[in-house]
């Protein structure tokens, strides 16, 4: 059975020391496992494509991992984005049948955002974007980030909408009080970012991205970041409230795809087949961060067909990016 997994990271050194500085410091505090963290994060090459091995995964989808260019200058943001996507394109020649990739966009600049998913999508077959949250506080819903919607419409490129912590003001006041660390996991992978990105794309919903954009298809990770579980309580707000074409469930059925990313949970995945249904569902990892095998043996413990098994493993990946 082919796999290909789609929340795959990777980073460079300059990366590292710039959007990247803290990510390294709190890997720093996980003692060994840091190393092998910021090698596995910089490699691109032949020891990443033995642990796929290793694990059986045939192909990841890779894109420089969160935080992302988002929170820079545009001028920065535009600078780190076009370096890491060249890394990316470069160890995509390499291995065109084991790796794809999302480009990075500096969001910060839309037009030049627009242009740089272009290239990378029409010249080097780039899968789409990824897109780390919101860009300082701002959301997908305004109208200043609608250029790389277009864009990536026209294109048929699918955005991976990928978990960032919430903005300053909302880590104090709601996941404050705690140890610094404590406060930083609360807001980030232990809680925070998962229900940050539910709430972007409600927003995206809300802000009718999808009424001006209805072809523009979104990923997200995490089995939904929480949106399964309220597919039916969102619709307490009707279409006479939110003046959209359809109700907000339907767009979070016909708009998003979803994959495991970490979330190797039979329960959550049982709830996300139930209320999503098994065309929408995509297979990933979230390497390096989780482990690769531990995600395949998941994959082969899901209580679907063996022809659905199929489809998440690889074949939705494969309709929808065109692998």
């Amino acid at each position: 059975m082919r796999t290909i997994t789609l929340e795959e990271h990777f980073a460079t050194p300059a990366f590292l020391d710039g959007p990247g500085r803290d990510l390294k410091e709190q890997a720093r505090q996980l003692g060994s496992r840091a190393e092998h963290l910021m090698r596995d994060l910089c490699d691109l090459g032949k020891g990443r494509i033995a642990q796929m091995d290793a694990a059986g995964i045939d192909m990841q989808v890779v894109s420089l991992t969160a935080p992302g260019v988002e929170q820079l200058e545009a001028a920065d943001a535009a600078a780190l984005a076009h370096e890491t996507n060249d890394v990316l394109a470069d160890a995509i020649a390499s291995y065109p049948t084991r790796l794809s990739g999302f480009a990075a966009l500096p969001m910060a600049a839309p037009d030049q955002a627009a242009e740089e998913l272009q290239r990378r999508v029409s010249d080097q077959a780039f899968a789409g974007a990824v897109i780390n949250g919101h860009q300082r506080g701002r959301y997908l819903d305004d109208k200043f980030f609608w250029p790389v919607l277009e864009a990536a419409e026209a294109l048929d490129a699918p955005i991976y909408l990928h978990p960032t912590r919430p903005p300053r003001p909302v880590i104090d006041a709601s996941f404050g009080g705690f140890a610094p660390l404590v406060t930083e996991m609360l807001a980030g992978p232990g809680f925070g970012w998962h229900i940050e990105t539910a709430v972007h794309v409600l927003r995206m919903v809300l802000g009718g991205v999808f009424d001006r954009f209805p072809r523009l298809q979104v990923v997200i990770g995490h089995m939904g970041e929480g949106l399964p579980f309220f597919m039916q309580r969102v619709d307490v707000m009707p279409v006479e409230l939110t003046r959209l074409k359809r109700p907000v469930s339907a767009y979070l059925r016909d708009n998003l795809h979803y994959t495991f990313a970490g979330f190797n949970f039979a329960p959550t995945f049982l709830d996300l087949l139930l209320e999503i249904g098994v065309s929408r569902i995509m297979f990933s990892a979230d390497y390096p961060y989780a482990s690769m095998g531990k995600a395949r043996a998941f994959l082969e413990q899901i209580p679907v067909s063996a022809a659905d098994r199929e489809r998440i493993a690889h074949g939705n990946a494969e309709k929808l990016f065109g692998l």
